[in-house]
């Protein structure tokens, strides 16, 4: 059971204005088109999907009734971003929606002038992507998440409910643009707690297993699986892995811990795609990006798999437990 709420910023959704059909027959407006760049695959984006479209009927649209959605699936390969990116500005969408960074920087730099609407896992301003957060300035808005900042709570969180692990390893993209403050990050909570920690890279799927010999190698007693669009878009993997090598392992999100995964700590991504879908929306109401301003999530979710722990042989305190906002069983 879920206890807490995801807060924004977002005011009331604009309502929606009567048109009346013309005695002179002029032509009605064209049904407005979304861009839709998905990170991961269909089936494994369904839940977000269903949560952008329930924003999207918050503000009065419904997909195949009065909006069309145009969707384009990375599957992890963020090398399609650019031709994806130009297909879709090509086509004149009447809004782009965005769920990386990179695909966030892509979109900008490719048009001015049709909004964008983006999921950040880092600082847009820092970015360069918008001029602040309350008064974004330019033809994109969205939300933005803190991602790297909450891995080493992660590594805490992971620490506390894996005592005896004398090692723990992070798994880390060494493509990402946080990379660096990520490792210094986790660095600093390993040492702090006199833990040794085990970096491990992985930027394409074999380096993923790879990964996982080395940690067995390593003896790690546990893995955190750090922010990244990429890791996030292996999940079913990850996962996999983690079970077969019996190694405690805490993500980002909820969806890892749904498919068997132990735990995860981190925003409510459905509840993030259900501001995207009311943002987009708004603009397609006539409400401009440079005046809608960047939601931040205030809560996190704790997500535990009881299942997945007794199979690991862990025992989970009742003090962690009390502290989850859902248990799986």
């Amino acid at each position: 059971m879920r206890r807490r709420e995801f807060s924004t910023l977002l005011g009331g959704a604009a309502t929606a204005s009567t048109v009346w059909p013309s005695p002179l027959g002029a032509q009605q407006k064209a049904t407005p088109v979304i861009g839709y760049l998905g990170t991961t695959t269909p089936g494994q984006a369904a839940p977000n999907v269903a949560a952008f479209r329930h924003g999207l009927s918050e503000t009065g649209y419904a997909e195949g009734q009065n909006v069309a959605v145009e969707y384009r699936w990375m599957e992890g390969r963020f090398d399609r971003i650019p031709a994806f990116v130009a297909d879709l500005v090509a086509r004149k969408v009447d809004l782009i929606v965005v769920g990386t960074d990179l695909a966030a920087r892509a979109a900008k730099n490719a048009t001015s002038t049709i909004p964008i609407v983006f999921i950040a896992g880092s600082d847009p301003v820092e970015q360069g992507l918008v001029a602040s957060l309350a008064r974004p300035g330019g033809n994109l808005t969205g939300v933005s998440f803190l991602t790297r900042e909450l891995n080493a709570k992660r590594f805490e969180l992971l620490r506390e409910l894996v005592p005896q692990a004398r090692g723990i390893a992070l798994l880390v993209n060494p493509n990402s643009p946080a990379f660096e403050l990520t490792v210094k990050a986790v660095e600093q909570a390993a040492r702090a707690m006199g833990v040794q920690l085990y970096i491990l890279k992985a930027s394409i799927e074999n380096e993923i297993d790879a990964a996982f010999t080395s940690l067995v190698r390593r003896q790690a007693g546990a893995l955190v699986v750090s922010s990244d669009p990429f890791l996030n878009s292996r999940r079913e993997q990850l996962v996999a892995l983690a079970a077969r090598h019996t190694v405690p392992t805490i993500y980002e999100w909820r969806a890892f811990v749904v498919e068997g995964g132990l735990i995860s700590y981190g925003t409510s991504i459905t509840a993030i795609f259900r501001q995207v879908g009311i943002y987009a929306g708004r603009i397609l109401k006539g409400a401009k990006p440079a005046d809608l301003p960047v939601v931040q999530p205030t809560t996190l979710e704790l997500v535990i798999n009881l299942k997945t722990a007794q199979a690991l042989g862990l025992t989970i305190p009742s003090a962690f437990l009390t502290r989850a906002d859902e248990v799986i069983e």
